[in-house]
């Protein structure tokens, strides 16, 4: 996959392709690594595959409800926005992502989010 289509939806996979309460690294030439995560309601959300704490890689963390844990110091991301769980602090840039007809789709620009951290601390 490449930038091509940066600010335009872009078919990553079927669904049943993410396990659920599992996730699916989306390699794209020129950006971080993307994390894709599917929850036991076939949710499906996208960050940054870097915790914000450590650098992390959240896909390999374990997903519960909608939240995602780095496997490396068990900090708590909410799948849909980023943000690590009180009390830590920190942001996973997110990618805009839907599913429709058992399709999963992202758009390659991730949402302006001031708290992101580019880098880890």
């Amino acid at each position: 996959m490449n930038m091509a289509n940066a600010t335009q939806w872009v078919r990553v996979c079927a669904l049943d392709e993410l396990p659920p309460l599992g996730a699916r690294v989306l390699e794209v030439e020129g950006l971080a690594p993307i994390a894709l995560f599917r929850t036991a309601g076939d949710a499906v959300f996208a960050l940054r595959d870097r915790c914000p704490h450590k650098g992390g890689p959240l896909s390999q963390g374990i997903v519960s409800g909608e939240t995602v844990t780095c496997p490396l110091h068990n900090w708590n991301i909410r799948l849909g926005d980023g943000q690590a769980c009180a009390p830590d602090v920190g942001c996973a840039p997110r990618y805009p992502v839907k599913v429709e007809d058992a399709v999963v789709w992202i758009v390659l620009t991730a949402v302006d989010q001031p708290q992101a951290l580019a880098e880890p601390a």
